[in-house]
């Protein structure tokens, strides 16, 4: 099979991540004898300087990790709401949706304090070897992917005129051949450094998330909220994110979610996230697959992928036992919902029913014959929503609204420690630079509905439904894999047919055929509200890579799926590595798309 890399093997250390930057650090850190966490660490703080567009400090990461021996954990580096972010609050405000930018969509950072708690609890390197790579990117510069120059270009009346403290950072990276330089960012960690004092390594690292929680960090942020800030609504406000707020969140450790297929047990985070759709989208495939990129093979992955996210709709969120995981993702329950997908494409948006209990959606959503979510606020069909590129990425507006896209970083090494971590918010153009910080707040609340009652309703405490969503896969029990995407509510739509082709499929040298699985034709829906600003959807649409052949799209659309051919290469940007547990051969595979992602290793 024809592919665009190799899937590089070797026995040292393998990392992949959505910048090659982000990548070559993590490898310096695993050459310089650090460990897959170190090294992850290390490679999430790089994608801040390097994808500002795409994550940030004040963002949010939710991370699998793996350690050699030990069991699989999740570490939840998703904030809450605030304690004032209330429906009543916002409604009060006049408004029926969470904005898409400004401080009022801010949840409490979680992303920081979350790979603090990774590098001190697994890693073995000191924090300013850790951060050293971020700081020399921000400090000196770096010449900035094509996709951050469109983006600021996209956003720079709103800097110019709203938030000109963005403008002071990146409008300079608009004339052609400037360098990204954030001195203000690479002096907040130095600072950060220099005050993070104690006696042991792991102390030091405490040290710094106090300084992020209570200290100047903790004081800067503060201000930014309670500056009133132009967003998508129109309107100026100010946040809710409070001094208790900060101080009381802790990253913490949950056991993952999991669903068995052919010897493979797939591992994600809660739903908190919406990483068990991807374990409803296997529990309801039958046991003989068609063949692998058919018309027949898309239709039945694309129709089980619209019952499984109609399902996210319905019950996920971080309501705790009212959310029935086990009943969503048992046998009995998916074979009943195996049955609704028909020969023709489902235009109907179809939660199921868990025994005893009956679903309910947002009201936006209620409505699926013909109208969309669009209509149901009072919107153009597709006003304000914004589309994608010949590569995927999502394109931002000028109010700095975009469908919310991310980035990726994978890293195993030599002694078997494998993890996986999807870092995402806090983007340049989700609020202003923090003019003390050089980095902004993040908006994963606008993915909360302000109507009481639902798993996903705007609530004190709770963390907003995240689209972040990395995997890491077990066979016969020993963990072999770990891999991830951006790409917002596409994110567990283009991992199931990479899944099931690694799973599945041939194997390459012996061993797991990553990057032919990552080459290989993808695709995805936007048949559910998006989790985004301004929630649309498009009932029974479907967007495929060119390369899928005429022959495909003509069977899809016989079959009443609302085709749009994308570009050759333009769905999916997954990374992968894996460890094969009898050799102790290392793998990893890298997206070709947008020529970015990169995968390195020894």
């Amino acid at each position: 099979m024809f592919t665009t890399r190799p899937t590089l093997q070797g026995t040292f250390g393998m990392v992949s991540s959505t910048h090659w930057l982000a990548s070559q650090s993590a490898m310096a850190v695993l050459e310089d004898g650090g460990n897959a966490f170190d090294a992850a660490v290390a490679a999430g703080f790089v994608l801040h300087v390097v994808e500002p567009h795409l994550n940030g400090p004040a963002g949010e990461v939710p991370i699998i990790l793996a350690p050699a021996g030990g069991e699989v954990r999740v570490l939840c580096g998703q904030g809450p709401a605030p304690a004032g972010a209330s429906v009543e609050h916002y409604r009060a405000l006049g408004l029926d949706l969470v904005p898409g930018t400004g401080p009022l969509a801010a949840a409490v950072p979680g992303a920081f304090d979350a790979w603090m708690v990774l590098l001190r609890d697994h890693g073995t390197k000191p924090l300013d070897e850790i951060l050293k790579y971020a700081i020399g990117y921000a400090e000196s510069g770096h010449p900035p992917v094509e996709k951050i120059g469109e983006t600021i270009a996209t956003v720079r009346q709103l800097f110019e005129t709203e938030w000109t403290t963005s403008a002071e950072v990146y409008l300079p990276v608009v004339r052609p051949g400037a360098l990204l330089v954030n001195r203000t960012l690479a002096a907040t960690w130095r600072r950060l450094l220099a005050e993070a004092t104690g006696s042991t390594r792991e102390a030091r690292i405490d040290a710094a998330r106090r300084i992020w929680r209570e200290g100047f960090i903790a004081e800067a942020l503060l201000r930014q909220s309670a500056r009133p800030t132009y967003d998508t609504s129109g309107e100026r406000h100010t946040g809710t994110l409070t001094g208790d707020d900060l101080v009381s969140f802790r990253a913490a450790y949950e056991a993952p979610a999991t669903y068995d297929r052919n010897g493979w047990t797939l591992c994600k985070a809660g739903p908190w996230s919406q990483g068990p759709a991807l374990l409803q989208q296997l529990a309801l495939l039958p046991g003989e697959l068609p063949a692998r990129g058919s018309g027949d093979y898309i239709h039945l992955l694309v129709e089980g992928c619209k019952l499984a996210m109609a399902d996210r709709e319905a019950w996920y969120g971080d309501a705790g036992d009212d959310v029935p995981l086990q009943a969503l993702l048992s046998d009995p329950y998916n074979e009943a919902r195996r049955k609704l997908i028909g020969d023709s494409a489902s235009h109907e948006l179809r939660p199921g029913s868990p025994p005893g209990r009956t679903p309910r959606l947002a009201s936006p959503a209620q409505d699926v014959e013909g109208r969309t979510a669009f209509d149901a606020l009072g919107l153009a069909s597709g006003a304000g929503e914004p589309t994608v590129s010949e590569y995927g990425d999502p394109i931002v507006g000028e109010y700095g609204e975009t469908r919310g896209d991310t980035c990726h970083v994978d890293v195993v090494d030599r002694w078997g420690n494998i993890v996986a971590a999807t870092p995402s918010g806090g983007w340049l153009q989700s609020n202003p630079v923090v003019p003390e910080l050089g980095f902004p707040l993040g908006t994963r609340l606008q993915m909360t509905w302000l109507e009481p009652g639902l798993p996903n309703s705007l609530t004190p405490g709770r963390r907003p439904r995240t689209t972040l969503t990395p995997s890491l896969a077990l066979r016969g029990g020993v963990p072999v894999m770990a891999f991830g995407t951006p790409g917002g509510d596409q994110q567990d739509q283009w991992q199931l047919p990479f899944f099931l082709q690694v799973a599945e499929g041939p194997a390459v040298r012996g061993g797991l055929d990553l990057q032919g699985a990552i080459d290989a034709p993808n695709w995805h829906t936007d048949h559910v509200p998006s989790s985004f600003y301004p929630r649309g959807m498009l009932p029974g649409q479907l967007t495929v890579e060119s390369r899928v052949g005429e022959e495909v799209v003509a069977e899809l659309r016989r079959r009443g799926h609302q085709v749009t051919v994308g570009a050759p290469w333009s769905e999916g940007r997954l990374s992968a590595v894996a460890r094969d547990p009898e050799t102790g051969v290392l793998s990893a595979g890298a997206n070709p798309r947008g020529m970015q992602g990169y995968a390195v290793g020894r």
